[in-house]
């Protein structure tokens, strides 16, 4: 055989194998691809190389979703009556500027990074939907304000390998009727179709901008859905077909992320679930101030087995030490993971961080507690020193930077983490 012809046939074996190789590529990337994200087996939530994952961390409250509490009022208690007080306060120019300063300032990149250095694996984001619409919100009425705000966290977060659940704290209409929502003290949502198509959107806008980001782990739907204070037979039957509605339309877009589900009043109520019907479901419950006793959550556990699927702690805390420490234990002897609330609060060792309360400060929490129903009430209310209350507002946005932060060594330590 001639040697021209033994290198002819050479280099054809030699493209028959590059062929295949590639062919080969083409089947296995796609696996590698899908088994970058969080996923579920069964009643497990498992990491990239299908190892159980338990989730280890805590939620930033207060920073999207402004909440009066935080702030040390009594009565005005969420984002659209604070932001009505600062107006009265500052007018609304500056009102303005302070949510623009705050909302870059609260929560930055060495938060985040601090909270890789304690041991967390992931966080937890409220956020208002009005982030995503033109309604006026904090200052400003951009439907994309919430990806500017939401890619910085996310990608802060990515670079220290931290997982974020996106949650709407927040949803049209209102989902709980109380101040959580920001809505007008009724849970609306699902009685009205307007509201429940723009919460379907928005998923599905939000769903579609982050379907191939491996640094989310997933959505929670809706925060705390249907108070106790309403009639549960009335409402709750509403909330698993919402749920399925959001969910499909999430799918069209994204299959790879887990949809986090809720129960009824105050993410605590299961039996308005049936069997599931997503096959990346994860089901959440929170709980405050129960004994901190297996018994407090055997319904969730029997949930789990029933229907073999995973379940975790959105929400907990806002307690002794003694108490974190017990209930932390609880949770995972029973392979479920957490997020303790809150990340960030003024004056508080019942969180991981806390900050000092502005000088002058009581001034601004004196307005917020005058009665203000009219005008005259708000010009009998009116403060003597305005430049003190907008240099004790200010001086709360200072404090609250990480590095004039102060860590809550106790809290930390009861959950375990902060341990070199």
């Amino acid at each position: 055989m001639k040697s021209g012809h033994i290198n002819f046939c050479q280099k054809i074996l030699m493209k028959r194998s590059i062929a295949h190789f590639a062919i080969l590529v083409l089947l296995i990337f796609p696996i590698c691809l899908k088994a970058q994200f969080i996923s579920v087996r069964g009643k497990e939530i498992v990491d990239a190389n299908g190892k159980p994952f338990l989730m280890r961390g805590t939620n930033l409250g207060n920073w999207l979703i402004p909440e009066g509490y935080m702030f040390k009022f009594k009565s005005i208690n969420s984002p659209r009556l604070i932001n009505e007080a600062f107006s009265e306060l500052l007018g609304p120019d500056e009102t303005r500027e302070f949510w623009e300063k705050y909302l870059h300032t609260y929560i930055d990149e060495g938060d985040i990074h601090y909270l890789k250095t304690l041991g967390v694996n992931s966080i937890r984001i409220p956020f208002s939907y009005r982030l995503f619409t033109k309604e006026d919100y904090l200052g400003k009425n951009d439907p994309n304000r919430g990806f500017e705000l939401l890619d910085r966290v996310i990608g802060w977060c990515k670079k220290e390998s931290i997982y974020v659940i996106l949650d709407m704290h927040s949803a049209p209409g209102g989902q709980t009727g109380d101040n959580i929502d920001d809505g007008y003290g009724y849970p609306f949502l699902f009685k009205n179709e307007a509201s429940q198509k723009l919460t379907v959107d928005i998923w599905q806008r939000i769903a579609d901008h982050y379907k191939n980001e491996t640094t989310i782990l997933g959505y929670d739907l809706l925060n705390e859905p249907i108070a106790t204070y309403f009639d549960k037979t009335e409402f709750n039957p509403y909330l698993e077909p919402l749920y399925k509605r959001i969910t499909a339309a999430v799918r069209t877009v994204d299959k790879n992320h887990l949809v986090v589900l809720g129960g009824a009043q105050w993410d605590s109520n299961f039996t308005a679930f049936g069997p599931p019907f997503d096959s990346k479901a994860v089901y959440t419950f929170h709980k405050y101030w129960t004994d901190s006793t297996k018994k407090v959550i055997q319904d969730y556990i029997d949930f789990r087995d029933k229907y073999n699927v995973p379940i975790y702690c959105g929400e907990t805390g806002e307690n002794t030490d003694v108490w974190v420490g017990a209930f932390k234990t609880v949770l995972e002897q029973n392979d479920i993971g957490w997020h303790f609330w809150p990340y960030k609060k003024m004056d508080n060792t019942k969180g991981f961080v806390t900050f000092d309360v502005p000088t002058g400060y009581d001034k601004v929490i004196e307005y917020t507690e005058k009665p203000r129903a009219s005008f005259k009430d708000i010009r009998n209310a009116s403060p003597q020193d305005r430049e003190q209350i907008k240099k004790a507002l200010y001086d709360f946005i200072n404090n609250s930077r990480f590095e004039n932060c102060r860590p809550n060594k106790g809290y930390i330590s009861a959950l375990g983490l902060g341990k070199s």
